[in-house]
């Protein structure tokens, strides 16, 4: 009796699930106001039945015999294109979730930018955060995406000088100034991108990532240390270990504080 609950409890929450993704994924398209459509023939529908509307109720009854392949035929483009999603993996990102989609994205923008050799400076808020730092620079408060990250780190861009500050899955600020470490031990010769990343590790917890617009060499900095020659892979589980710690840095948390705090 017990595995037949549980199993029935387990069938209603997978369909849940399922449901409540393809309504993620048709939302703001046309087919929400053809479902609306569909549910207020329906509401009218069932009053004509109640209060006896004979020949409103007939005329439904009949739509409704023919309404799945009106529906089909009306969605039509809209199944073709979920289809075509589901092949090109597009609708599997719906199921993943939003650390792992961060994580993935993050590091295909640092990949494609190391390829490139343009430079870049990533700087993970964590427990201790950096708002005076985001204040001076240019708000974003957009979701991680490699194209914005990279349009942003593009050479030509107004954007491309100064650090890119992100916490949980969002970007919150480009273009940000942050303090050079004064470290005596650091070579005179690194970059301004290195010595900025180890700076800010050295006054806050952040999780720094550099990539060196001369070699395309990938950098990570935390706790006022530098680890240079880090490859795609070791970027990746690195984001991916902060991300499963209590503290990770794409918590919902972070976000939900910060938006209390603003309000």
């Amino acid at each position: 009796m017990l595995k037949y609950i549980l199993l029935n409890v387990l069938d209603i929450v997978i369909l849940s699930y399922i449901c409540y993704k393809l309504i993620i994924l048709i939302k703001g398209t046309r087919a929400v106001q053809i479902l609306l459509g569909i549910l207020v023939l329906g509401v009218i529908t069932a009053v004509a039945m109640y209060l006896k509307l004979d020949t409103t109720f007939w005329v439904l009854k009949n739509f409704w015999a023919a309404g799945v392949i009106i529906i089909v035929v009306v969605f039509q483009p809209d199944i073709r294109t979920t289809l075509a999603q589901l092949g090109s993996g597009k609708l599997t990102r719906l199921f993943m979730r939003e650390g792992v989609i961060a994580v993935k994205e993050l590091v295909r923008a640092v990949r494609e930018c190391s390829n490139k050799k343009i430079g870049m400076l990533i700087i993970i808020e964590k427990e201790m955060g950096l708002k005076d730092i985001i204040e001076k620079g240019v708000n974003i408060r957009g979701e991680i995406s490699h194209e914005l990250l990279q349009s942003i780190f593009y050479p030509k861009s107004p954007l491309h000088d100064g650090a890119v500050i992100i916490s949980g899955s969002k970007i919150l600020a480009a273009a940000c100034v942050l303090p050079s470490t004064d470290n005596p031990s650091i070579s005179k010769f690194m970059g301004m991108r290195h010595r900025a990343a180890i700076g800010v590790t050295e006054i806050s917890d952040a999780f720094a990532i550099v990539v060196s617009e001369e070699t395309g060499a990938i950098s990570i900095a935390t706790g006022g240390r530098l680890e240079i020659g880090i490859s795609k892979d070791g970027l990746e589980q690195m984001l991916l270990n902060i991300w499963k710690r209590p503290d990770n840095v794409f918590s919902r948390k972070n976000d939900i504080v910060r938006e209390k705090n603003e309000i």
